[in-house]
């Protein structure tokens, strides 16, 4: 943990509001996108990320620095993550909004980003599509799956950082992502 990391979260730790809006600046996005992309329903992830944070504030004397700020937030939000999917499946809500409007809900959200360089709307039409197979298959994985891999392939974390939001042994991880890969790529045929 960085010195400037270390302040903040002294600041947390006495109660600072500056350092709590701070925290939300810095982290406000990722929480989101990886509520939505475990969710795929924007109002829950807004709600759940919401309560992330609050989470966040109200336990930060239980952060006990061993891991970034960031990958303890990560670690929180999975976890919340989990239980309100848990929550939704027995309340049998599986409204799930197909990620608003199709991909572009996600590229609102900063999930995706097509690339500036398309030049025919075909393309872009295809990159849509791809990108919405993509969110249903990973909508369908189990749990555990999704969870990985948003992580590692859709977040860009390291191995390290995952395994302390995961709190797996770093060949766990790997082995579950590479499980979690195939059972990806096996609905995403079948749905192409």
């Amino acid at each position: 943990m960085t010195r400037a990391e270390r302040k903040l979260v002294r600041r947390l730790k006495e109660r600072d509001e500056r350092a709590f809006f701070e925290v939300i600046e810095s982290n406000g996005d990722r929480v989101f996108n990886l509520c939505f992309r475990l969710l795929g329903n924007r109002e829950e992830a807004e709600d759940l990320a919401q309560e992330v944070f609050i989470k966040v504030f109200k336990k930060i004397d239980t952060f006990e620095g061993d891991c970034k700020l960031s990958t303890w937030i990560y670690r929180i939000a999975s976890n919340e993550s989990k239980n309100r999917i848990r929550h939704l499946a027995v309340r049998h809500d599986k409204s799930k909004d197909e990620f608003d409007e199709g991909v572009g809900g996600c590229a609102a959200a900063g999930a995706y980003t097509a690339p500036a360089q398309m030049k025919s709307p075909d393309v872009h039409v295809e990159v849509q599509q791809l990108e919405s197979i993509m969110q249903g298959a990973i909508a369908e994985l189990e749990e555990d799956h999704r969870v990985l891999i948003v992580l590692r392939d859709i977040e860009e974390l390291s191995y390290e950082e995952i395994c302390s939001i995961t709190e797996l042994a770093e060949g766990t991880v790997k082995s579950r992502l590479h499980r979690a890969r195939l059972a990806l790529r096996k609905k995403m045929m079948t749905r192409m």
